[in-house]
Parts: structure tokens; sequence; C-alpha cells
């Protein structure tokens, strides 16, 4: 069987850079040496090179090709592991889509769309048993008022970017006092932000993906955090944060999630694997949707590398799966 030329895309233009650089580490040590040559292409800003062992070769933009030692690589797929801008946000997706190399995550309109989390939770709606916190979207250059924010909306509030992810530029607010300053550390982040209700429960997130054709839920995570609420900190410092995989579900509620996330993926036609975040209501157990991630973190101790283990599946075959199932 021939091996195939696999780019492991990571870094981006976010804050979110190191934690994909740790992804791309775990997904290039359970990728099938038999099977795929791996090359680590970071993107950078100013630069997109391989980062070889000897040294950086830089990438051809007109066909996303490396020349090594005076020999041309074209790449058979391209693995997508930036977290942000411009791996989740469907910039390289259509890049590749242009140039015909296949990849692991949804196309460039449902990255797109689903990066921005107001226009997600609009498509969403609708959806049996799914529900959503009352917010409000606000554009850099339309100002805002904190008095109409605190007239249409319940304390306390979370403020964050509306295209970000890991929980950066994200803060929780209990009066109009804290608005200025957390809209102010949001646009810091994205030129749109979304003021949204707090919703007490049980905070979870869940792997989604179509393995083998058959789109497959893998098992919850619950999470359980030492601080207020699931931030940055949070969720990259060890002991802050307690993940419980798989969750304390009964099998009822269990399966009723697994609907539910199953009809997000289908309308929003989602491809390979995504994250989706929720949240069950502390008395009711009713289901809040959060957002959905579309470049999931892949590190050793990430959320869906956790959940294919409790599901009794081998990391390395799972990613063989998704590069297979796009080839």
């Amino acid at each position: 069987m021939k091996t195939k030329n696999v780019a492991l895309l990571a870094g981006g233009f976010s804050g979110e850079y190191e934690v994909s650089i740790n992804s791309a580490k775990n997904i290039a040590n359970n990728l099938d040496p038999n099977k795929y040559n791996v090359y680590t292409v970071l993107i950078n800003r100013d630069s997109w090179f391989y980062d070889g062992d000897k040294e950086p070769v830089n990438v051809d933009k007109n066909d996303f090709s490396l020349t090594i030692n005076g020999e041309k690589i074209n790449f058979d797929f391209a693995f997508i592991t930036i977290h942000g801008t411009p791996g989740e946000d469907g910039k390289i997706q259509g890049y590749l889509d242009m140039l015909g190399i296949p990849y692991n995550t949804c196309d460039a309109t449902t990255s797109a769309i689903t990066m921005n989390k107001a226009f997600t939770k609009t498509l969403v709606h609708g959806i049996h048993g799914l529900n959503a916190a009352r917010s409000m979207q606000i554009h850099r250059k339309d100002g805002h008022d904190v008095v109409t924010i605190a007239a249409n909306l319940k304390f306390p509030l979370f403020i964050k970017p509306n295209n970000g992810g890991s929980s950066v530029g994200m803060s929780k607010v209990y009066n109009v006092a804290g608005l200025s300053p957390a809209i102010e550390k949001a646009f810091h982040e994205d030129d749109q932000i979304l003021v949204e209700e707090f919703i007490k429960g049980r905070e979870f997130s869940r792997g989604i993906a179509r393995i083998k054709g058959k789109v497959t839920v893998l098992p919850a995570t619950e999470i359980i955090t030492s601080k207020d609420f699931f931030d940055y900190e949070a969720k990259y410092t060890a002991g802050v944060s307690e993940e419980i995989t798989p969750a304390d579900l009964s099998p009822e509620k269990d399966q009723q999630i697994a609907e539910i996330l199953t009809e997000i993926y289908l309308r929003l036609n989602c491809k390979g694997m995504v994250r989706i975040d929720f949240i069950l209501l502390e008395d009711s157990l009713d289901f809040y949707f959060i957002e959905v991630n579309t470049t999931p973190g892949q590190s050793a101790a990430s959320l869906i590398p956790q959940q294919v283990r409790a599901a009794g599946m081998d990391l390395m075959e799972f990613y063989g799966d998704l590069i297979e199932g796009a080839l």
C-alpha cells in the first residue's frame, strides 16, 4: 500500500497558537507511519513552513507543495489542527478547496458559520430539545450602550468574542459596572462580541464524528472547575478543573443528548470531527447549547482523545478513519 503525504497544519493567527502546536504533536504521534508521511506545516502571518528536522522549508503557496533536497512533495491530504483563524473559520478550507486537496474538517461555509457563535445559535434554533441562553450581539463599529444591555438581559452575563475559541477574551460580569471593561477585553480579540445570560447547571462537552460513513457520538465529558467559569486558565492549567469522562448521565439522558448533537451535526452540514459544548440546567437537566468547535483540541489530555479512549476506540485508528473518510 502506497503511503500518503499528509500536511499537518498547525499554528494560526490567534491566541490559541500554542494549543494548536500541542494538538499537532499528539496527532503526529498517532498517525500510522505505515500509511502516512506526515509533514507538520506551521502557519504564521508572515510565513508557512515545514518544521523539518534540520531547518524550516517554506511552502510554495501556488500549489501547496514543499521542495526538500531537490524533491518536490505534493500532498494527498491536509489534517487541519489550527484553532481559531485561519484554520477554524473557513479560510484555509477555501484555499485547499481551490487546489483540490481534501482535509479533515468541515467545509469552508460550515467552518465560517460555526466560528460565529451568534449565527450558529440562529441556525440550530428549533431543534427538538435544544435551548439557548438569551443573548445580544454587539459590533465594534456600531458602538454599544451598557444601559440597554442591562435592561434587556439578566445578570450575571458572559461577555465573549463572537469568533473566538478556548475562552480567550471571555468574562463573567455581575452588574453594569463590570460591563464596559469586559466588553473592551472581548473587543481586543474580535470586532464582534456576544453578551449572553448565564445558565446555571452542569457543563459538558462531547465529540461527534463521521466514522466509516456513520455519524458517531462519543462519550460525554463533564467539566467541573474550581474557578467561577471554564476560562482559558481553567482549560489549560493542571488541577484547576476536573474532567470526568464518561460523564455520569442516565442512559435516557445520554441518548437524548446524542440525538440532539446528531441533529446539530447534520443541520450544520458538519464533516469530520467536531466537539459540541452544552449545559444541562441545574434542576430540570434541560439541554442548553453553547457552541460548536470544528477543530477541537487534540493534545494527549484534550477532551476528544479522552472520549475516544473512553469509547474503547484506538486513537490512531480514529484519526486514520477521519483521513480515509475524507479521501
